[in-house]
C-alpha cells in the first residue's frame, strides 16, 4: 500500500469530474448533498463523494454531512484525505469546532488512522464530553496496542460524571489490556450489571485466553446463557492461542452440531490448532484437517487466500505430503493467482526451493503475480544461502510497477538481510520514501541479525513512528548479540517508563539472554522470578545457553527440568545438558543424559550446512555422509586443517562429547559440517556467486567454538569473506577476525 501524502490526496481528488457528479444542486437544501454524499460513501465511493462535496456551494455544508465523510476517512483509513477535509472546515465551517456531535466523530477519525496525538488534543480542548468521547479515544489507543495508556483513559472516563461506560467502551478496554488489569475490569463489569452482555463476555473470553487464563476463559464461555458467533470463535482462539488444539477442535465440532454458522475467523482458528505442537494427534490431525477443508470448499471460504493458505500450512505441518495437496489443488476448479499464492505461502519457510518452484510454475501458467504473490515468494527467498533469487524477484517487482509498494520493499529488506546482504537492505530501507512500522522493525531486526547494534540503537532516534513491541524485541536482541548489556537494560526499563509499552515474554527472553551471556547469571534468575506471567521454552533455553557458556551446571538442570516439561520431544534441553557434562569432563554423566534422551524416543536434529555453487545447492551433514565428491573434499580439508596449524590453528577438543582419545576427538570436529562446506566451495571457487570473493554457508544449529575459530583463520588464510549464517545470526569472517567480536 503506497503512503498517502497530502499532494497525493489532492490529485486523486481532483481527478473525478464534478459535472458528471455534481447535480443541479442549486436551491436545493442541505440535506440533498447529504443524501448524495452518502449513497456514494455506501458505494465506496469516497473519493467521488468527497469531490463533489468540494465542488458544491459551502452554504450546503452541513454538520451531518462532514461527520458522514470524517467517519468514511475513519472507516476506510484515508488520514490524509480527513486531513484535508478538518482543514477545508475550519476554513469554511469554523463553528464546527465547538459541536460535540463532529468532534466525535473527528477524534474517531483521527484514533481509527493512527493519529493519536492529534486525537488526543482535540480531546483534551473539549468544553464537554459524552461517552462517545472517551470511548473513541480509547478504543482508538487499545487498537494501536497502547493498552496502558487506553486502561489509564478508561480509569479517568470512570471519574467523570454523567459518563457511565458501555458495552462498547469495555469491550474496547479489553481488548488491549493485560491480565491483571482485565481481572479489575471484570469486576466492575459485574458490580455494573453487564455481565449478561455477549459482546463483553466474549471480549472478557478473550483477555483472559491471550492471558493464558483458558481456564477461567472456559468458565466464563460456559456461564453464558446464549452463545453467538462470536462466542464459540473466542473460545476457539482461546485453546489455539494454549496450545490445546484438541479442546479447539471439540468446541469446533460442537459448534457445528449445534447448527451455528461459522466464518473465516473460525476456520483460521481451527487450522491454527491443527499442529503437533498443540497436542494433535497426527493421524487425527490430517484426517479432521481434510473434513474442515471440504466444509471449506464447501462454503466457498477457501477461496479466501488467508483460509486457503491456514489449511495448506496446517496440512504440512502435520506431515501430510506436499503432493497430496497440490494434486487437491489441481482438482479445484478455481484455480487463481489466490490459490497458487496459497501453495507458495504453505512452502515458504519448510521448503524454499519448492516454493519457488511453484512460482515459476504460475508464471508458465500464464498468471500474473500480485502484491501479495510478490511479498510471499520474497519470504521464500529468505531462506536461500544467496541474494541471487531476492535480486530475480526485486527486478521482477519493478517490472510489475510494485515498486514502491512498502510492503514489498519490507519484504525486501528481510529477504536481503537474511540473505547475507546487509547492505542491499539499507539501500532499499534508505530509498523508501514512506516507511512503515514494519519497514524501522525489518532493519532494526536486519542490523541485529548481523551484529550490528551500535547501528540499531543510531537508527532508533530517527524512528518518526511510535514504537511497538516487535521494536524493543528487535533492539533487545541486537544488544543480546553485541553484548550490550547496559544499554540493554536501559531499554528495557525505557518501555513502560517513557513508551508505555508493557514487556512481554520474548523481551523478558532477550533480557535473560544479555544478562547471562555477560555472566550475570544470578541477576537472570532474579529476573526470571520477578516476571509477572509464566516463563516459556524460550525464557528457559535462554537461561540454560548462558549457563552452557558459562558452566553453571545446577542452574542448567532448573532450566532443562522446565523444558523437559514444556517441550518434552525438544532435544535441546537434553543435548545442552550432555554438553555441560561433556565440557567439564563428566562423561558419565553426559552418557546417563544421552541414553535416558534415546530412552524418551527423543532425536537430536542433525547439523546441517548448505552452499550454492553455480545454480545447484549443495548438502552437508557431518563427516560429508553421502555427498558424491566426499572423498575428495576430505583430502583438501586435512591439507587446510594443516597449513592453518601452522598459522596458530589449535583444535577445541574439550568440546569432542565423548571420552575418547584425542586423535579421534580432533577428527570429530574436523569433519564438522560447515568445514566441508567451506572447502567445497574452495574447490568450485568459479562457480561461486560475484567470482568467489565471498562464500556463503548456512547452518541449521549454532555454529561451534571450533568451527568459529577455524573460519576465522581460514578467511585470512584464504583472502576471502565468509559469511556463515547459523540458526542464530550472522558471522561475517574477513582477515581473521568475526563481526560478532568473539561474542555469540
Amino acid at each position: 500500500m503506497r503512503c498517502p501524502t497530502t499532494r497525493a490526496c489532492f490529485v486523486s481528488i481532483r481527478s473525478f469530474s464534478s459535472s458528471n457528479l455534481l447535480p443541479a444542486l442549486a436551491g436545493h437544501e442541505p440535506n440533498d448533498l447529504l443524501n448524495e454524499v452518502r449513497l456514494l460513501s455506501s458505494r465506496g465511493q469516497l473519493h467521488q463523494a468527497l469531490s463533489l462535496f468540494y465542488n458544491s456551494s459551502p452554504q450546503l455544508h452541513s454538520l451531518q454531512t462532514y461527520a458522514t465523510l470524517f467517519h468514511e476517512c475513519a472507516r476506510h483509513g484515508y488520514l490524509q484525505q480527513g486531513l484535508r477535509l478538518h482543514h477545508f472546515m475550519l476554513a469554511h465551517f469554523p463553528s464546527c469546532t465547538s459541536d460535540l456531535f463532529v468532534t466525535n466523530h473527528l477524534i474517531n477519525m483521527y484514533s481509527k488512522c493512527g493519529y493519536l496525538q492529534y486525537a488526543h488534543q482535540l480531546f483534551d480542548a473539549m468544553p464537554k464530553r459524552n461517552v462517545v468521547s472517551w470511548t473513541a479515544l480509547v478504543s482508538g489507543y487499545a487498537q494501536c496496542g497502547r493498552g496502558v495508556e487506553s486502561f489509564r483513559l478508561f480509569s479517568d472516563m470512570l471519574a467523570e460524571r454523567d459518563c457511565r461506560p458501555n458495552d462498547f467502551a469495555f469491550t474496547s478496554v479489553l481488548s488491549s489490556c493485560d491480565y491483571l488489569c482485565g481481572k479489575q475490569l471484570h469486576a466492575l463489569v459485574l458490580k455494573m450489571g453487564l455481565g449478561a452482555s455477549v459482546y463483553v463476555t466474549n471480549s472478557l473470553i478473550t483477555m483472559y485466553s491471550k492471558g493464558y487464563k483458558v481456564e477461567e476463559a472456559w468458565t466464563l464461555f460456559k456461564s453464558l446463557s446464549c452463545w453467538s458467533q462470536v462466542s464459540w470463535n473466542s473460545m476457539i482462539a482461546g485453546f489455539q492461542l494454549a496450545k490445546l488444539g484438541m479442546h479447539a477442535i471439540g468446541v469446533f465440532v460442537k459448534m457445528h452440531h449445534e447448527g451455528i454458522g461459522f466464518n473465516r475467523a473460525t476456520l483460521l482458528s481451527v487450522f491454527s490448532s491443527l499442529c503437533v505442537s498443540n497436542g494433535i494427534d497426527i493421524n487425527l490431525g490430517l484426517k479432521f484437517c481434510f473434513q474442515v477443508y471440504c466444509l471449506s470448499v464447501k462454503t466457498g471460504f477457501i477461496s479466501e487466500v488467508e483460509v486457503a493458505t491456514a489449511f495448506m500450512k496446517a496440512y504440512s505441518e502435520l506431515g501430510g505430503d506436499v503432493s497430496e495437496f497440490y494434486h487437491l489443488f489441481l482438482e479445484t476448479s478455481c484455480q487463481d493467482i489466490i490459490f497458487w499464492t496459497s501453495m507458495i505461502t504453505a512452502l515458504a519457510e519448510p521448503d524454499p526451493a519448492k516454493a519457488f518452484f511453484l512460482y515459476r510454475q504460475l508464471l508458465q501458467e500464464g498468471l500474473t503475480p500480485d502484491l501479495y504473490t510478490f511479498s510471499i515468494v520474497l519470504k521464500a527467498c529468505a531462506g536461500f544461502v544467496t541474494e541471487q533469487h531476492a535480486l530475480a524477484i526485486h527486478s521482477q517487482v519493478i517490472k510489475a510497477g510494485f515498486e514502491d509498494e512498502t510492503v514489498l520493499r519490507n519484504a525486501l529488506i528481510h529477504a536481503y538481510a537474511r540473505c547475507g546482504s546487509i547492505a542491499l537492505s539499507k539501500k532499499v530501507f534508505e530509498e523508501m520514501g514512506c516507511r512503515d512500522l514494519v519497514s524501522w522493525n525489518s532493519m532494526l531486526k536486519a542490523y541485529g541479525l548481523h551484529g550490528k547494534a551500535k547501528e540499531a540503537l543510531q537508527l532508533f532516534p530517527q524512528m518518526d513512528l511510535k514504537p511497538d513491541t516487535a521494536t524493543f524485541v528487535a533492539l533487545l536482541s541486537a544488544c543480546s548479540h553485541s553484548g550490550m548489556v547496559e544499554e540493554g537494560l536501559r531499554i528495557f526499563d525505557s518501555m513502560f517508563k517513557d513508551h508505555g509499552i508493557i514487556p512481554q515474554l520474548d523481551h523478558y527472553a532477550c533480557m535473560v539472554d544479555i544478562l547471562g551471556r555477560a555472566g550475570r547469571i544470578v541477576e537472570a534468575e532474579e529476573l526470571i522470578r520477578r516476571m509477572p506471567m509464566e516463563p516459556d521454552s524460550v525464557v528457559w533455553s535462554a537461561l540454560l545457553g548462558s549457563c552452557r557458556k558459562h558452566g553453571e551446571t545446577q542452574l542448567a538442570k532448573t532450566a532443562v527440568s522446565k523444558l523437559k516439561q514444556m517441550e518434552p520431544e525438544n532435544s535441546l534441553g537434553y543435548v545442552q545438558m550432555s554438553n555441560i557434562y561433556s565440557s567439564g569432563g563428566r562423561f558419565n554423566e553426559a552418557g546417563t543424559i544421552r541414553k535416558e534422551m534415546d530412552g524418551s524416543g527423543v532425536r537430536k536434529e542433525p547439523g546441517l550446512s548448505w552452499i550454492e555453487v553455480g545454480n545447484q545447492v549443495h548438502e552437508f551433514a557431518s563427516g560429508g555422509r553421502h555427498h558424491p565428491q566426499r572423498e575428495a573434499i576430505c583430502t583438501k580439508l586435512q591439507g587446510l586443517i594443516g597449513q592453518l596449524k601452522e598459522i596458530g590453528y589449535v583444535p577445541e577438543i574439550r568440546l569432542a562429547l565423548h571420552d575418547i582419545e584425542e586423535e579421534h576427538k580432533q577428527e570429530q570436529l574436523f569433519h564438522h559440517s560447515e568445514k566441508m562446506a567451506l572447502v567445497f566451495a574452495v574447490m568450485n571457487e568459479g562457480k561461486l556467486h560475484g567470482g568467489g570473493n565471498v562464500i556463503r554457508i548456512m547452518k541449521n544449529i549454532r555454529i561451534c567454538i571450533d568451527c568459529h575459530n577455524f573460519m576465522k583463520l581460514a578467511s585470512g588464510f584464504l583472502q576471502k569473506e565468509i559469511i556463515v549464517r547459523d540458526s542464530n545470526r550472522f558471522h561475517h569472517f574477513k582477515d581473521n577476525i568475526c563481526s560478532c567480536n568473539d561474542y555469540w
